[in-house]
């Protein structure tokens, strides 16, 4: 079977990963794989700062991280889009061991041969979203309906009244 996904520059971020052929909706594209560590040891080896804007971390659960800086694979290369044609979703253990829980990405929708896949990242701070961080965090997508940055809101907004 012939490769499905390809890693090369991309032009939202660096590198990016791109379909290698027509993939359906639904595919499993890759797993994110990396170093499992726990959320405060992934704050002691990555010092918690927000300010980088810049991350291979990728929280699998309450109790992990998967680093992808070590041992990760080509899914540390899936760029954020805020119109994504992938998801990520957490596969959890059989035998309840959180440790071994997985990431997978999957496509949304038919994904056309060389067409770069995003996901949503979903970032939400403990911190106010400042203008600063809004623009260390910032959104390069270019997505017709582009939030502008990474970051999700703390809460849902409210649906106006009308």
């Amino acid at each position: 079977m012939p490769r499905s996904i390809v890693v090369r520059r991309s032009s939202i971020h660096g590198n990016g990963v791109f379909a290698a052929r027509d993939l359906p909706k639904g595919a499993e594209v890759i797993e994110y794989r990396g170093r499992r560590l726990t959320h405060d040891e992934a704050d002691d080896c990555h010092g918690g700062s927000v300010d980088s804007g810049h991350t291979f971390l990728f929280t699998l659960n309450e109790h992990y991280v998967i680093d992808a800086n070590v041992g990760g694979n080509a899914a540390r290369w899936l760029n954020h889009s805020c119109t994504p044609n992938c998801q990520a979703w957490l596969i959890e253990h059989p035998g309840g061991d959180p440790s071994r829980d997985r990431i997978m990405i999957e496509t949304l929708r038919k994904v056309r041969g060389g067409e770069e896949l995003t996901y949503d990242y979903g970032i939400i701070l403990d911190e106010p979203h400042t203008t600063r961080l809004k623009r260390i965090w910032a959104c390069r997508c270019g997505a017709q309906r582009c939030t502008g940055t990474i970051l999700k809101p703390k809460r849902p907004r409210r649906e106006s009244r009308a």
